[in-house]
């Protein structure tokens, strides 16, 4: 392959329609994996267009890893009839009534113990 000096090549890729922009002051990259992210600090990026598509080309000397533990989300779905006899048993709105299921664990009578019981 012949050199090519960079306003040589960058010359040529705007030709076959790719358009190259560095992006300046980048202080860090970070890429999200599900059990670490991976940060990449002061990091050149480059920015190429091609065909309406934008890809980045990252390149960094430093590069740090950072261990993540799962996150568990609890999602806590009620039936809206439980939802309901709360709502009617204890005499209060929905919001409190989810709020009282969910710190009851789910059980009904607690909940409603939990409302009619300050």
């Amino acid at each position: 392959m012949l050199p090519l000096n960079p306003r040589e090549l960058r010359r040529l890729m705007r030709r076959m329609g790719i358009n190259v922009e560095e992006l300046k002051d980048v202080k860090s990259v970070s890429i999200l994996l599900k059990d670490k992210e991976i940060v990449l600090r002061e990091p050149q990026v480059m920015v190429m267009k091609v065909q309406g598509q934008k890809m980045y080309q990252v390149v960094s000397q430093s590069e740090e890893v950072i261990e993540r533990a799962e996150e568990v989300v609890e999602v806590a779905e009620f039936s809206e009839e439980d939802i309901k006899f709360v709502m009617e048993q204890a005499g209060v709105g929905r919001e409190e009534a989810v709020r009282a299921l969910k710190e009851a664990g789910g059980d009904i009578a607690k909940a409603i113990l939990l409302l009619t019981n300050p």
